[in-house]
């Protein structure tokens, strides 16, 4: 059958990126305490693509999904890579893996065990033989605004807002690592289970520390440079304003 991708474009420009998205796969993910995890994670593939080709074969994309084990890991991270590069015959591949990953908490008061997600990702960039590998959370904290707490008589306006953290490192890093690092860098930590004891003990803990989104940056920051084996590091803190009609955020990436 004729090969109409391997054909000549009508315009001859090379493709940064193409391929497939939102591919629904079951994983397994390393987890702190109990080993592994299953769960499910959402895929985008893509390859560069040159100028004298009018098109990628899509279908190649889901046929390395069906050969891949299912742990994730850094190994198999880059074997699929590899194996993407060499089935499109391209120079790099690129791949982004998320999926939520759940951690049993203890409510702080009433002692109340409660399952959170929180949205994790890996994404990587394979190109001539040499991986880009990136970890990433999102992670919901809660801040209480210092300025509304000083000028206010009766309380101050308090939200949720998230922690995005992308990091690069040295060895191993667990997601867990990351995720206590920004859970630490807010007014308090939101819980899936809180009874009235939990409320009172969050709601007063949180206004024991306020702060802007710029400190809660600026504390995530801290941690992830501190961290033995994170070499490189971005985190952004968007806030969901209670009281206007926008979010309010900060950024800090590191050299």
């Amino acid at each position: 059958m004729e090969d109409v991708q391997s054909g000549q474009p009508g315009v001859s420009l090379p493709i940064d990126r193409v391929g497939v998205k939102d591919i629904r796969l079951p994983i397994i993910v390393r987890h702190r305490e109990k080993g592994r995890q299953h769960t499910v994670a959402k895929v985008d593939l893509s390859v560069d693509l040159p100028a004298h080709f009018k098109g990628t074969h899509m279908s190649r994309f889901v046929e390395a999904l069906e050969g891949w084990a299912e742990e994730l890991d850094y190994a198999s991270f880059k074997k699929l890579l590899a194996d993407i590069a060499d089935r499109l015959e391209a120079r790099s591949a690129h791949c982004r893996f998320v999926f939520p990953y759940f951690l049993r908490q203890v409510s702080p008061a009433s002692k109340a065990g409660g399952l959170m997600d929180y949205k994790c990702q890996v994404e990587g960039e394979l190109r001539d033989g040499k991986l880009i590998f990136t970890l990433g959370a999102d992670v919901p904290v809660m801040t209480v605004c210092p300025c509304s707490k000083a000028i206010s008589d009766e309380g101050a306006h308090s939200q949720r807002a998230v922690v995005r953290i992308r990091c690069r490192f040295d060895g191993f890093v667990w997601l867990e690592d990351i995720i206590e690092i920004a859970e630490s860098a807010g007014s308090c930590r939101v819980y899936s289970l809180l009874k009235r004891e939990d409320e009172k003990y969050v709601t007063e803990a949180a206004f024991a520390n306020p702060c802007f989104v710029e400190d809660v940056v600026r504390e995530a920051a801290r941690g992830l440079a501190e961290h033995p084996q994170i070499t490189w590091y971005r985190v952004e803190v968007e806030s969901y304003e209670s009281i206007h009609n926008h979010s309010a955020f900060a950024c800090i990436e590191s050299e």
